[in-house]
């Protein structure tokens, strides 16, 4: 029975060429959409689960509401870790990582130094807590002694090729010795954080024992059958413990006072498996994914998928008139409704398969592309995994059933005695079904159109905003550091050249990058009231200039002030949350504050502002301005350049051939601050992009569904349609007759979508401090888009039937 199925489900196929091609297509087209986004989410939702103990790791994060700030931190206190072990049986072992950034790094006797990124520093207990496996090494002892680093195979490879590196020195910094101790398997891809060089945490030169200082990412593991919520409850007790007495030594104040005052310290545990898509906190180890991007590309599949089965749906019907007859002689020879549904079940499905085997191929071609704009490095062989080809077998059998469960249903119901006297009625109008089925379509994809406008939108409005300062023809050399006291000799070497026109070297900037608050006091005060936590910037006299910032009030740094030394600039934001109230009122200028400056409060640093700058931008904008303060201090990170736009290649050959000159054997690395500052924002570019590409290839398969309709209706009103051009209608009011029931299914869609794009937008900006409006022109510039696609979609079949002879459509009749 089954093979004879197949065999008429395959001469059927055969037999109409034209809508066998339209179906398989539309149905390959949204199965390669569902089967791209299923690798997108289904990678998204597989971050660090490759860790054997992920279940019972945790991070611990700290939330502080302090001096004017509402800070949400991925990092805590260093000692937190360490006296969670020895205070709690509940925590089996913890792991402090503190990342530093990028570092010069070869081999001791090596003459060229190698750019990496991402040295972290760690914990002996890195291997206790984390599955990453050593090809070489002790994993007990690799960080248990100073001077030592684990390195990854890929580092190996970068500076030891096929060399043992076991044992071998390496040169950090120009000026850091370790000695590798391990050498551990490249970290997988879906991590929330990745690195290749783990030093030993007993040479982070960090100032230990600080609670109230948050600069280190601690995990703990907990014990099996450990409850996280009812442990969670000791972080109170933690704070009363530890953190009030040093608050009490620092500023003279209890907890109790402390809170009154409107401030507070919370820490809270989010599972590991969670930080990648659940957290949102600041100073996160690299870029993390958004749950919200992940509920959205599920339905995305969902609903391209659904669109591709009401197609099949709407065109298996719309031939219906020609099955009918078929139907009607099976019937009357004997064939019941069941085999006549299993019948037209195995043309579906075997429609569906065909369409699968397209869709793999469509997958294979589109998937380099679709790693390029969504950041990934998804393979073909991933979809033949355990976890994926159960999910790739099952798809094509549950759409066949899904998308030929109507059809065949409403085919196999025809009475034969009806069907045979040529009486059977399934005009367009009275099938409610198929034109709900339409809206939905249109529905979803002005949804989508939408969507992507407001996104684009918001993208232009952030890559367009004045942030505050100039980052345009700017140029940023990394790794000055590297050169120690030449830093300044090859800044003002680099100024001599043509077309250079400001300069400044200092290792912050407005751009993404892991940065802490510092606790000011205004005067002498102490109180907690008075007190704020902002920005502390190290700069020189010529940054102000060469960002492009603008000073509100008082002056910039000058070298003919030499007390500029202990000066400092403050942002608007800083003076509005210092309020001046008790400060005698008027101008910040000339008032003094002061900050710790070390744990035990042994030594004060005090300011005299000199100068208030306008606000700025240095975060994203998903965030309000916060307090900053620019000091006088000698850092050397990068050296930013402002540069003309004559030549810019040339320029960069020379200012290149400057740091050979001062620095030979250092890698030479720059970019430009509009590029860095765009990165904060790479996500939201990212999916904008994917959003208009499922968008188009929704609306594509929603139009091959209406060019069906178009087609059945056009058969339909063969009769009708004679009639009218017998008695004169002209092709223009024929046309227009044919295609209005589309027009309104297509307005109708229109309405419904455009509420429920408004609150799925409005929902997605709330992320953002600073964002556009939602404006009324967005859903009509979508709703053009759709009725002009309809109308182009619909038009063909509408002018081929308004064309045709009435003799020969009366004849026919």
């Amino acid at each position: 029975m089954l093979v004879n199925y197949l065999k008429i489900a395959w001469r059927t196929l055969r037999k109409q060429q034209g809508f066998t091609f339209i179906n398989i297509v539309g149905l390959a087209v949204g199965l390669a959409c569902c089967m791209l986004i299923m690798l997108y989410v289904l990678d998204e939702l597989s971050y660090d689960r490759y860790n054997t103990k992920a279940d019972r790791i945790y991070r611990i994060q700290a939330d502080i509401k302090f001096g004017g700030n509402d800070m949400h931190f991925a990092v805590s206190p260093d000692p937190i870790g360490p006296t969670l072990k020895k205070d709690y049986p509940q925590v089996e072992q913890f792991v402090r990582l503190h990342q530093r950034g990028t570092w010069s790094v070869k081999r001791v006797g090596e003459p060229t130094n190698l750019r990496e990124d991402n040295i972290t520093f760690a914990d002996s207990t890195l291997f206790d807590v984390f599955t990453l496996p050593l090809v070489s090494g002790d994993p007990r002892r690799a960080l248990a002694e100073p001077n030592t680093v684990v390195i990854s195979e890929s580092a190996a490879k970068r500076h030891f090729g096929s060399q043992n590196p076991m044992g071998k020195p390496m040169l950090f910094d120009n000026n850091k010795t370790f000695k590798v101790s391990g050498v551990m398997r490249d970290m997988p891809q879906n991590s929330h954080f990745r690195s290749d060089f783990f030093l030993s945490m007993l040479n982070d030169n960090y100032p230990w024992g600080q609670w109230l200082s948050n600069n280190h990412h601690t995990y703990v593991l907990l014990k099996p059958g450990t409850d996280p919520a009812v442990f969670s409850k000791n972080f109170d007790a933690v704070i009363e413990k530890y953190v009030g007495p040093q608050a009490l030594q620092l500023v003279g104040t209890s907890m109790e006072q402390f809170r009154k005052a409107g401030n507070q310290i919370a820490f809270w545990m989010i599972p590991l498996t969670d930080i990648h898509l659940h957290s949102k906190q600041q100073v996160e180890l690299a870029p993390n994914g958004d749950i919200q991007y992940v509920y959205i590309f599920s339905a995305v599949a969902l609903f391209i998928l659904l669109i591709a089965c009401i197609n099949f749906m709407n065109l298996a019907t719309a031939r219906s008139a020609n099955r009918a007859k078929e139907v009607g002689v099976r019937k009357v020879m004997g064939s019941e409704r069941k085999q006549l549904i299993g019948q037209f079940m195995t043309e579906s499905i075997l429609t569906t398969v065909l369409a699968m085997l397209l869709a793999v191929c469509l997958v294979s071609v589109a998937l380099p592309g679709f790693n390029t704009i969504s950041g990934k490095t998804m393979s073909m062989a991933q979809l033949v995994s355990p976890y994926y080809l159960p999910l790739l077998i099952a798809l094509p059998i549950l759409v066949g059933l899904l998308a030929g469960s109507y059809p065949a249903f409403f085919l196999s119901s025809f009475q034969p005695i009806t069907v045979l006297k040529g009486k059977i009625n399934v005009s367009f109008r009275s099938v409610g079904l198929r034109s709900g089925l339409v809206v939905f379509q249109f529905m979803m994809s002005v949804v989508l159109i939408v969507g992507t406008i407001i996104v684009y939108r918001q993208i232009t409005y952030i890559q367009t905003k004045n942030v505050g300062f100039n980052r345009d023809q700017v140029m940023t050399v990394n790794g000055v550091y590297a050169l120690g006291k030449q830093a300044e000799t090859f800044k003002q070497e680099v100024l001599r050249l043509p077309g250079v026109i400001s300069g400044s070297v200092s290792g912050y900037l407005p751009t993404p990058s892991n940065r802490g608050d510092t606790s000011f006091f205004p005067e002498e005060q102490t109180d907690l009231n008075k007190g704020i936590s902002m920005q502390y910037w190290g700069v020189d006299y010529d940054y102000v200039k060469t960002l492009g910032m603008q000073v509100v009030q008082g002056r910039d740094f000058s070298r003919e002030f030499g007390s500029d030394s202990s000066g400092i600039l403050v942002n608007e934001a800083a003076v509005k949350i210092l309020g001046f109230k008790n400060w005698n009122a008027g101008s910040p200028i000339g008032k003094r504050i002061w900050r710790p400056d070390d744990p035990q409060l042994k030594t004060k640093k005090v300011y005299t502002i000199i100068g208030v700058i306008k606000n700025f931008h240095f975060e994203s904008l998903r965030r309000n301005i916060g307090a900053l303060s620019l000091v006088l201090d000698a850092n050397s990170g990068a050296a930013s350049f402002r540069i003309s736009r004559a030549n810019v290649p040339v320029l960069m050959k020379e200012i290149g051939a400057k740091w050979k000159q001062i620095a030979p054997g250092q890698p030479f690395s720059y970019q430009f601050m509009d590029d860095s500052f765009d990165e904060m924002y790479r996500a939201e570019q990212r999916i904008g992009t994917i959003a208009l590409t499922f968008a188009a290839l929704a609306i594509l398969i929603a139009c091959l569904g209406l060019f069906g309709l178009a087609a059945f209706m056009a058969e339909q009103r063969t009769k009708e349609i004679g009639v009218r051009k017998v008695l004169g209608a002209s092709v223009g009011s024929i046309i227009g007759l044919l295609s209005k029931d589309f027009l309104k299914l297509v307005l109708i869609a229109i309405l419904i979508a455009s509420p429920l794009a408004w609150y799925a937008m409005n929902q997605w900006l709330k992320d953002f401090a600073y964002k556009i409006d939602i404006e009324w022109w967005m859903f009509a510039l979508a709703g053009l888009l759709a009725v002009g696609i309809a109308l182009l979609t619909v038009s063909f079949q509408s002018i081929k039937a308004a064309l045709m002879n009435p003799v020969k459509s009366l004849r026919s009749e």
